[in-house]
């Protein structure tokens, strides 16, 4: 069955940009006679608010772009969870230590070296008592690690696309502060609920390379993009 996803974040009002995905999902899965699920993004606790979740369900009604069910990523903590400890057991997870500065610094060494600003795995070749004594000054945030091989994928718009994942970072995927990020989410949602089709932005097409190493990782299905 042909089964699309719209993803708002609840920290704000809809704006057009918005409803353009929304609109392009909920015709794909009505002319397929398939289902449209409405999927709140709300893993970030401070910026989301309850009011705005009603404000993107009602300017939807009134558009007449009615959902088949709703889903709450706040609700799916546990799952993602989960998948963390999966891609930790598979060694496609690993923790790293950088601040936002050191991470700042690194790129533009890179930059003025003329080198792509991509991140330099250095975590991996931290020791375990190394590792021990940095998590008692701070916290670690989580990076997927790429197979960094060459990505290849047929866009239902753009055409065949490939990406080399060696010029890109290992992405974030859990924060220092325990936070879940919109990839690991979303990766896990679109496997579980079997969605077939995925329409973003351009800005996107980029994060897509990651997604489809992730979806394989966890045993998903990649969907049509």
């Amino acid at each position: 069955m042909t089964t699309t996803r719209f993803a708002p974040s609840p920290t704000g009002y809809l704006h057009i940009g918005n409803l353009r995905t929304a609109l392009f999902n909920y015709l794909i899965a009505r002319q397929a006679g398939g289902e449209f699920i409405l999927r709140i993004d709300d893993t970030d606790p401070e910026r989301s608010k309850a009011e705005y979740v009603e404000a993107i369900k009602r300017d939807m009604d009134w558009l007449g772009l009615h959902w088949d069910r709703i889903e709450h990523q706040s609700a799916r903590f546990d799952r993602y969870a989960e998948v963390a400890d999966q891609l930790r057991d598979q060694g496609l997870f690993y923790e790293c230590f950088e601040t936002p500065v050191e991470l700042d610094l690194k790129r533009k060494k890179q930059l003025n070296m003329g080198k792509p600003p991509v991140y330099d795995r250095s975590a991996l070749a931290l020791s375990e008592a190394e590792r021990t004594a940095l998590r008692a000054e701070r916290k670690g945030h989580w990076r997927f690690k790429l197979d960094q091989s060459r990505i290849e994928w047929h866009d239902g718009i753009l055409g065949d696309l490939s990406i080399d994942a060696a010029s890109v970072s290992d992405p974030v995927l859990i924060r220092g502060d325990g936070q879940v990020l919109y990839t690991l989410a979303s990766i896990c949602d679109d496997t579980d609920m079997g969605v077939t089709h995925v329409v973003r932005g351009s800005d996107h097409v980029t994060n897509t390379a990651t997604q489809i190493q992730m979806i394989r990782a966890i045993g998903g299905s990649v969907p049509n993009f």
